[in-house]
């Protein structure tokens, strides 16, 4: 992936090879596309997630079994709280109730738990869906499983709501080795989070532009785009683009008509 200049125009030159920064899904949208335009559409997460070890862990003075309650945000977040308490050679109690941000993520909780003989109360997109919950629920002792980058902004909500809580650091979110792409370019990369450009700039400290695409979701990872000093030519969430693979597609209709 070799040194470019910033972009400072949209020329809609032809795209024919696309970096998505995320592991590749067995299904999805993005497949389709590849077909209809007769496109290169690798994948490759720019971040790894690391295990906290249990020795680590202990040293933080939290025994998960001392919760009454755990709060999910993430699948990350469920995986590690379930692989330090075997570690920990710790049992949850059945009556132990399991706070999940969204649908998907409680889908994924049942690969851990019993489902029917536990508590599960399920947000329908994000943490603010359970604000009835923990008020019915204020009694409880929250813990909240997190990596190294934290949960600010689901922090903020449950000090709002005045949820008794505490965070507990399982895992880490780091960069990736991406040193085997320095001689690859691509027309576009996609970038999902702030942390997947830090890991871009981590491993390619003298990257620029050129004529390099940038493709972004979400309004933190424009900002962190932006502050990197790149061109942002494609943005999603937008009205007429909810989605990433909408978003390429409407470039796509321009650049490679």
């Amino acid at each position: 992936m070799p040194a470019m200049t910033t972009a400072v125009i949209e020329n809609y030159k032809k795209i024919q090879t696309i970096l998505i920064s995320q592991p590749q899904p067995q299904r999805s949208p993005y497949f389709e596309l590849e077909e209809r335009y007769k496109l290169q559409i690798d994948f490759r997460p720019f971040v790894q997630v690391d295990p906290v070890t249990e020795k680590e862990f202990r040293k933080f003075r939290i025994r998960p079994d001392e919760f009454t309650a755990v709060i999910f945000t993430s699948k990350s977040a469920i995986e590690h709280f379930f692989r330090m308490c075997e570690e920990m050679r710790i049992k949850m109690s059945q009556e132990t109730k399991y706070f999940c941000s969204s649908e998907a993520v409680a889908n994924y909780l049942q690969k851990f738990i019993l489902y029917r003989k536990r508590k599960v109360f399920v947000g329908t997109k994000s943490i603010e869906d359970l604000a009835n919950y923990f008020s019915k629920h204020s009694k409880e002792k929250f813990l909240l499983p997190c990596s190294n980058l934290g949960s600010l902004d689901v922090v903020k909500f449950l000090e709002l709501k005045k949820v008794n809580f505490q965070e507990a650091l399982m895992y880490r979110t780091v960069s990736a080795d991406l040193s085997d792409l320095k001689d690859i370019t691509y027309d576009v990369l996609v970038f999902f989070s702030p942390i997947d450009l830090q890991s871009l700039y981590e491993n390619f400290p003298d990257f620029k532009q050129n004529e390099t695409r940038i493709a972004v979701f979400g309004n933190f990872t424009l900002k962190a785009a932006e502050d990197c000093g790149l061109f942002v030519n494609i943005k999603a969430p937008a009205a007429e683009a909810p989605s990433m693979t909408m978003a390429l597609e409407n470039y796509l209709r321009v650049s490679n008509k």
